[in-house]
């Protein structure tokens, strides 16, 4: 292994890392990782692995939620979980994944289907600060989660 093995995080103490954080080179892969490895170790709280975000990335790299748990109950490193997603991914080609990333990362609400509109009109209003702008789909993460 590359760098030291990562333990699960505390999911009902703190949060996971923002969709906004890279893995092997995709948005999303590290904080679906964080909380796969949460599930595991039965420290998962309220977070759920194998939802509709993490799907995103499952349905982009054609990596099944379970081919993903599988690799990281072995307990693999950050690093070497990025280099076998990188390695696993249908998707080869840099433009397509870096097209997929932006396109994640500066994602408005108006954008996504109106079922995720409609579920996301009731949870701002509800789970965010009163006065908070949510300017992409990545904000309402890490507005809740304290990053911005």
């Amino acid at each position: 292994m590359k760098d030291s093995i990562n333990t699960a995080p505390d999911l009902t103490t703190a949060y996971p890392r923002s969709p906004r954080v890279s893995l092997g080179g995709y948005v999303v892969a590290a904080r679906s990782l964080d909380k796969c490895r949460a599930e595991i170790a039965g420290t998962l709280g309220e977070y759920h692995f194998d939802c509709p975000l993490d799907n995103l990335l499952f349905d982009f790299t054609g990596i099944s939620a379970e081919q993903f748990r599988e690799k990281v109950s072995t307990g693999v490193s950050d690093e070497d979980f990025g280099d076998w997603l990188r390695e696993t991914s249908q998707v080869k080609e840099a433009r397509e994944i870096i097209q997929w990333n932006n396109d994640l990362r500066f994602k408005r609400i108006s954008e996504m289907p109106i079922e995720l509109q409609e579920f996301l009109e009731g949870y701002i209003a509800e789970n965010l600060p009163a006065g908070r702008v949510v300017y992409y789909w990545f904000d309402v993460y890490d507005i809740e989660e304290e990053r911005i």
